[in-house]
């Protein structure tokens, strides 16, 4: 029974700080890859290039800082502009959704792990982020809908107040 409470009160607290599981990246790791990237350009072939550059843009959109996860983005998206093979267009497409995930944009964080799974329906990275983000959608539906109702309450509330005072008058 004290398992089973633990467990609820684990689960609600999950619930409402917005915990994850999908890692978090610092600023040192960031300053890493930059470097790595520019070390590739200088003296390293295409396929060197790009691989530093996927790390890069995995350290980015796994940051905790909004502008480095908008860059990340924004260099997913050069990347996919380009010819890719298939691994690399999912891994690409992931790394995206976990941008826009990280960004608040759960509708096209979740699109784009559908696309992964059009491309490998078994990736369990990719299920386990569509779960996390449509699970985030949910968490915020019914968040709203309390404030909603919380508003609601509190406005008929003074309502009934107002109107309770006036007629004691």
């Amino acid at each position: 029974m004290d398992a089973k409470i633990g467990s609820f009160f684990e689960s609600m607290g999950a619930f409402f700080s917005g915990g994850d599981n999908i890692p978090w990246c610092d600023r040192d790791i960031i300053a890493g890859c930059e470097r790595e990237v520019a070390e590739a350009e200088n003296d390293g072939s295409e396929q060197l290039i790009s691989q530093s550059i996927m790390r890069l843009s995995w350290a980015l959109v796994h940051s905790r800082h909004p502008e480095d996860v908008q860059r990340g983005i924004a260099m997913l998206e050069v990347a996919l502009s380009k010819p890719v093979n298939p691994d690399q267009k999912r891994e690409a497409l992931y790394l995206l959704a976990v941008g826009h995930y990280r960004s608040g944009d759960y509708s096209r964080g979740r699109q784009l792990a559908e696309k992964c799974l059009e491309i490998a329906p078994d990736w369990r990275q990719a299920v386990t982020l569509k779960k996390t983000i449509e699970d985030k959608i949910a968490k915020d539906g019914v968040i709203g809908i309390g404030i909603a109702v919380t508003a609601v309450g509190l406005v008929a509330g003074g309502i009934t107040a107002a109107l309770t005072h006036s007629c004691y008058r």
